[in-house]
């Protein structure tokens, strides 16, 4: 379960996607995001499918990668669409005991799942086509007008790179953690929910220390580097806008139009 975990992991490559500025990136995940929401019909989640499979087509990652990503919280999308599903009131077709659905609460329970589906796909391919480098430059210049009104735009953007840097990395101390657990006979997967909660402790707590450790050791890295923040430093490669990031808005721009559309014709679910 922990190996299916790709957020703030990364895929090197050549592809368009790839060679898109990480600021344009962000700021068409930003969009897409905004997408997503306005849907408002099946019509455009069609459109939106057609959408990334194209982008996932172009990135070169694997969709059986991709779609992977999506395991650890399975259970979580599951649990929003049986929510959605029995506590949406409506037209009935179908009622026992407590346990009621509605035509309305099927249509709301799909789109929610839907939702939380392209949003988790989208998040992923950012993260797998840009590096963690290229996302705190990205996010470091577009949080740079901010910086007037007193806002550490380069300490923030180091901050959210070093927490994603981190994630494949903590995952791995976890599952290494957890195999030794298992060779000194602890059991991991078997008992209550109770017995499951008590058998994580001597997990987190190894866990816990050894993040500490590397949060301890990177500062002491930082501190040999004369690391100083943001202020005056200067950058090997400097970032730059190019055709290909036109391109990608006008990708973009072309889906935002189509899903304002299919939105006119279409209406509500």
């Amino acid at each position: 379960m922990l190996k299916d975990i790709t957020l703030g992991q990364y895929f090197p490559g050549s592809s368009f996607i790839h060679k898109l500025d990480p600021r344009t990136k962000i700021m068409i995940m930003f969009a897409y995001v905004v997408i997503v929401f306005m849907i408002q019909n099946f019509e455009g989640y069609i459109a939106l499918t057609a959408f990334l499979a194209v982008c996932v087509t172009v990135s070169k990652i694997s969709p059986k990668y991709l779609i992977k990503g999506l395991k650890p919280i399975l259970i979580f999308i599951v649990f929003t669409g049986l929510f959605n599903l029995f506590l949406t009131s409506g037209t009935i077709v179908w009622h026992w005991w407590i346990f009621t659905i509605t035509k309305e609460g099927i249509s709301f329970a799909a789109f929610m799942v839907l939702r939380l589906v392209f949003l988790i796909l989208g998040t992923s391919l950012l993260t797998l086509t840009t590096s963690p480098i290229a996302l705190t430059d990205g996010i470091e210049h577009l949080l740079s007008p901010f910086k007037k009104i007193g806002v550490p735009a380069h300490e923030i953007a180091m901050m959210m790179t070093i927490a994603l840097r981190f994630i494949p990395t903590l995952l791995d101390e976890t599952d290494k953690i957890m195999k030794a657990q298992s060779a000194r006979g602890a059991s991991l997967d078997s008992g209550n929910i109770l017995s499951r909660a008590k058998a994580m402790v001597p997990i987190l707590i190894p866990l816990f220390i050894s993040a500490f450790r590397r949060a301890d050791e990177l500062a002491t890295a930082m501190e040999c580097r004369c690391y100083r923040g943001g202020e005056n430093r200067t950058r090997l490669y400097e970032l730059k806008y190019s055709v290909t990031d036109g391109l990608g808005w006008l990708y973009t721009i072309i889906l935002f139009a189509l899903i304002i559309s299919l939105n006119f014709v279409f209406g509500k679910f």
